[in-house]
């Protein structure tokens, strides 16, 4: 059995209370070879998830100006709870799926979560059928999308019982490893169904049609089949104390007589709510830069739609590469000086890149006096800017005017923002997104203890949820008002409270055990 264990996941499974029968339960090499496995189809789950995210998400957006023709009563306006609904739904079914997780064996909240994104993938691929009211289907689609992704609240939940102390970090590296190849490779299997174009074929039998916009959710339907398929042949209940000694659980399809008992103790509210508020910056604040970069760039640069939605999408590319990049730095690093020093560095690097987007010197960017609009933020609704990004670069691209418009008053008085200035806050950014989202659940879990955590997790999820709502409508107001000076002024304002909260809980974010002294940190 050691033969198969590195040395941080040999330890914690040794008693160190000797003379205690509850305490000295060892691991046996079968436990361990199931647990693994369970954990890594787990891993799977989450790749495979963050890959259907991509192509619902890049397919709706591309078919969307078509859609728009599909069904006369749709406008862009509507087009904007269309994508919020996927936020909403999340956050509704988290806690749902988490409290299911904590009495249920685990499969059952994944294998339903899966079968509503299956039926909305499917809803999708059959927009085109009814005769009216289609924008209403495809916001409920893209809502059942969302109840689906509440599976996440399980995963970390049976992730995070499953594991000890010592190879939490690392696990929990692994899901936002898995999540970040899903994110990088999902627009890349996108391009392999261009070649059927826009009309494709049809299935007259079934009335399907197989398109550049449907194939890929068709695709995503299969893969949470496949998916189902093996979480019954695989996923097995396990849970482990912070010391990796088996746990009796209610999840457990069969208890033995020689597990040990959950340790008993109070978890740190304070704490938990304080992870909360910061697991929702983090994502507060990517949401909000995910929004900005396009209409940002084709302000300050004068870029076309066009070159803004290819270089944009380049850099989220390189940023999910330089992700994984980090979660593998990060698991080694937390060995040698903590989650927290690492959350801490995290939310000072993500400042220091905001704080580099702020705007200084004399250059000003290129004015657009023409009455016209470049899909800035300003005079639009969220939906038109995404429909705008999306539309056909042939159409009249060349002769529409860049530059910063006009009706912006601020870009009237606001410095530009350098390549290089905006260049290096993105590196920073991507740098320190991942430590702070990582290292929020991370600690998080170790707060929690071994008790059932799918509930706390689903409380997680959906404030992460509600932060990819709220981010992009603060943005938008705020730039289109104000300016980035303002914008990005009050985003380093709010890292410096989340800095100040993390100063005053620090010596609270520890694990359970470690907390009752049962394990040395």
């Amino acid at each position: 059995m050691a033969g198969l264990r590195n040395e941080s996941e040999q330890e914690p499974l040794l008693g160190d209370t000797p003379g205690s029968r509850e305490w000295d339960i060892l691991e046996t090499e079968e436990h361990y070879k199931s647990r693994w496995r369970s954990i890594r189809i787990l891993y799977l789950t989450m790749f495979l998830s963050s890959v259907v995210l991509n192509f619902s998400w890049i397919t709706i957006l591309k078919a969307l100006y078509l859609f728009l023709q599909i069904d006369p009563t749709a406008d862009t306006s509507f087009l904007g709870w269309v994508i919020a609904s996927y936020s909403l739904g999340q956050m509704v079914a988290s806690p749902i799926f988490g409290l299911w997780s904590n009495y249920r064996p685990r499969k059952e909240a994944l294998i339903v979560s899966i079968l509503i994104s299956v039926a909305a993938n499917c809803l999708y691929a059959y927009l085109h059928i009814p005769a009216s009211h289609n924008k209403y289907y495809m916001l409920v689609a893209r809502g059942l999308l969302g109840i689906g992704a509440g599976n996440v609240a399980v995963v970390r939940s049976y992730t995070a019982g499953a594991t000890s102390l010592q190879e939490r970090t690392s696990s929990m590296a692994n899901i936002s490893m898995c999540q970040a190849l899903g994110f990088i490779l999902g627009p890349v299997f996108q391009t392999c169904f261009t070649f059927l174009g826009e009309k494709g074929v049809t299935w007259d039998v079934i009335k399907l049609q197989i398109n550049m916009y449907t194939t890929p959710v068709l695709l995503s339907a299969f893969l949470g089949i496949l998916n189902i398929i093996l979480i019954l042949a695989i996923l097995r209940e396990h849970r482990v104390d912070d010391s990796g000694r088996q746990c009796k659980s209610i999840n457990f399809e069969e208890a033995s007589t020689d597990e040990a008992q959950v340790p008993q103790g109070n978890i740190d509210q304070v704490a938990v709510v304080a992870i909360n508020v910061l697991f929702f910056v983090a994502l507060f604040i990517f949401a909000l830069f995910e929004t900005i970069i396009t209409p940002l760039t084709m302000d300050m640069y004068a870029w076309t739609q066009e070159q803004a939605v290819l270089y944009n999408g380049i850099i989220l590319a390189a940023l999910g590469v330089e992700a994984v990049v980090i979660f593998l730095g990060v698991k080694l690093l937390s060995k040698k000086i903590g989650e927290r020093a690492i959350l801490l560095g995290g939310l000072i690097v993500v400042w220091v890149g905001f704080f580099i987007l702020l705007p200084w010197g004399n250059q000003f960017p290129k004015i657009q006096w023409e009455d016209l609009h470049n899909n800035s933020i300003p005079n639009t609704t969220f939906g038109e800017i995404i429909i705008g990004l999306w539309k056909s670069p042939m159409e009249d691209d060349n002769e529409r005017p860049t530059g910063c418009s006009i009706e912006q008053a601020w870009c009237l008085y606001t410095p530009v923002i350098h390549l290089a200035q905006f260049l290096t806050s993105v590196v920073l950014i991507g740098l320190g997104y991942p430590v702070c989202n990582l290292m929020s659940y991370t600690l998080y879990s170790k707060i929690l203890g071994p008790k059932p955590q799918g509930v706390y997790m689903g409380w997680l999820t959906a404030s992460g949820s509600g932060a990819r709502i709220l981010g992009p409508m603060f943005i938008s107001q705020v730039y289109a008002h104000w300016g980035p000076r303002w914008a990005f002024s009050l985003v380093c304002g709010i890292i410096v409270l989340t800095i100040t909260l993390l100063g005053v809980v620090y010596k609270r974010l520890i694990a359970l055990s470690v907390r009752y002294g049962r394990i040395q940190e």
